[in-house]
């Protein structure tokens, strides 16, 4: 008889965040459910994911993690796979998202919430400096004397910037922004897609006490495409190189806002000690760009660039109230990311007292994955390749288990899009099969589904070894578009202010959300932000 898993209420989960106890609060649904309603601090851990993701993502096995779904069925199985994965403390939340809803609990819709309330507390404390669309084409237009810094990812820059933006993601700002505006008098006009990043970067030049003019573009690409504006597409301006002493000023600038913050100070001497404290969870990351990350890191930290890991601490660090390490190699990223995770509530600690030989390691790191619970039997391209072409007809049936995007860009001939949390229903829309074969770009994730698709099916279940790489790899065919979708693309939420074919309602819709975070914050009454 399967033993019931312990509940947690409402009220449990709000003092431990009120308290500052370490929690792990998990939505395992899809993204988009996710995104369309979910309490301040959830992080969304879908559950078809949890093998490949949980190690990284929640470190400390001991960890209180309270898992929820919406009553689809996936709190209780996802619950099961952290405890086989070694979690020791998992419990259910009590009555699912609508117990949180009916205890009083707030409701937060959208990703990256946290980081987006606390945007907009900060304009609403410190009143940013910004501008509206309409002023920026009209200083542009007239050749003023004015320097665009986009400070979202390069990869969203390169989608669409403003004319004659660069791209200087937000860790960078403070600093480059001397190095690219060198006359104290030439304005500096700070962007994003809509308006946390740019708000967050703007204000880190005023903190850092920057002597240019500085502005916020006020609601970002969104408000420059409802201004009727255009876009510009694939730019590729970059920030360059900074002089030695521009950066030891940067350096001075950056460790003053730190310690205004109160963010403390750790050497690494002080590793050891932390990783081996009970009860305490320790992230460490480099919050450089993922190109200096690559070429050389300190052992044991992994790459969240500063700005993002602003933007995205629900997705980095999933454990409220654990500490964080930043590291990098000249104090500026790490003590601006970390003056502002400080005033968002973390225990964070900038590592001083490294040298270029510590950065010891090189090129990306591999997350720890579990093996499958069961044999995995594999094949490869070339035999599948000639059982989709010599046997009959329903006799091989392909399953992908990518994400929806990557599939409508190219997969297998043939195969169909599975939601790993959803395999049963996927199974049941599927024409029966004698043979399954499983994918996804790797198979890493594929392998996990095997066990479960044998069950369902009663029939041969291979994966396909090296996933679909290994077969564009070969030189075999591809199909594109949404050709056999047996889930739902509910695996991603598709952001209001990403791409440029969104409806402008949509994206005014978004603008007026934010506008209303900073209320829900005092409402909800867990968030422990400042700003100073």
């Amino acid at each position: 008889m399967t033993t019931a898993l312990p509940l947690k209420t409402f009220e449990d989960v709000r003092q431990a965040l009120l308290a500052r106890r370490e929690i792990a609060l998990l939505d395992v649904r899809e993204e988009d459910p996710f995104a369309q309603e979910h309490p301040l601090f959830a992080a969304n851990l879908p559950a078809g994911r949890i093998e490949l993701d949980a190690w990284a993502r929640i470190p400390r096995s001991d960890t209180d993690i309270v898992v929820y779904d919406n009553g689809e069925g996936l709190a209780d199985p996802a619950a099961r796979t952290l405890r086989r994965l070694g979690y020791t403390n998992v419990a259910l939340l009590a009555g699912g998202l609508e117990g949180w809803r009916h205890a009083g609990g707030e409701i937060f819709k959208d990703v990256n919430v946290p980081s987006k309330a606390f945007g907009e507390l900060v304009e609403s404390v410190r009143h940013t400096p910004s501008l509206a669309a309409e002023e920026v084409k009209a200083l542009l237009d007239s050749q003023a004397d004015v320097v665009v810094l986009d400070a979202r990812r390069f990869d969203e820059y390169q989608t669409m910037s403003i004319p004659s933006g660069i791209s200087v993601p937000g860790a960078e700002l403070v600093l480059r922004a001397r190095t690219l505006a060198p006359d104290p008098a030439t304005r500096i006009i700070v962007n994003c897609a809509g308006r946390t990043r740019s708000i967050i970067g703007t204000q880190s030049l005023v903190n850092a006490g920057i002597p240019n003019p500085v502005s916020a573009l006020r609601n970002g690409t969104i408000g420059w495409t409802l201004a009727g504006q255009t876009l510009d597409h694939g730019a590729s301006r970059r920030f360059t190189e900074v002089p030695p002493a521009q950066r030891a000023e940067a350096a001075r600038d950056a460790r003053a806002v730190a310690d205004r913050a109160g963010v403390r100070r750790a050497t690494p001497a002080d590793l050891p000690r932390f990783a081996a404290e009970a009860g305490r969870t320790t992230y460490r990351f480099d919050v450089r760009t993922p190109e200096a990350f690559t070429v050389g890191h300190l052992p044991g930290f992994r790459s969240a660039p500063g700005g993002q890991l602003v933007q995205e601490t629900d997705v980095s660090a999933p454990v409220r109230g654990a500490r964080l390490v930043l590291a990098d190699d000249d104090g500026v990223r790490a003590n601006m990311t970390a003056s502002w995770l400080a005033q968002m509530g973390w225990d964070v600690w900038v590592l001083d007292g490294v040298t270029a030989a510590d950065f010891s390691e090189s090129g990306a790191t591999a997350s720890p994955v579990p093996e499958p619970a069961g044999p995995v039997s594999w094949t490869d391209s070339a035999p599948l390749a000639q059982w989709l072409a010599q046997a009959p007809a329903g006799h091989t049936a392909v399953l992908d288990l990518t994400t929806s995007a990557n599939y409508v860009k190219r997969h297998i001939p043939g195969a169909w899009f599975v939601l790993r949390s959803e395999l049963a229903q996927a199974v049941a829309r599927i024409p029966a099969a004698q043979r399954y074969v499983l994918t996804c770009g790797s198979s890493q994730l594929a392998r996990y589904a095997a066990a479960d698709l044998a069950r369902l099916t009663g029939a041969e279940v291979v994966v396909l070894r090296g996933g679909t790489l290994a077969w564009i790899e070969a030189g075999l065919p591809l199909e594109q578009g949404e050709t056999r979708l047996a889930s739902p693309r509910t695996d991603r939420y598709r952001r209001p202010y990403e791409g440029t074919d969104n409806p402008r309602e949509a994206m005014q819709a978004y603008l007026d959300w934010e506008f209303g975070l900073v209320e829900q914050l005092g409402r909800d009454g867990t968030h422990g932000f400042r700003v100073i």
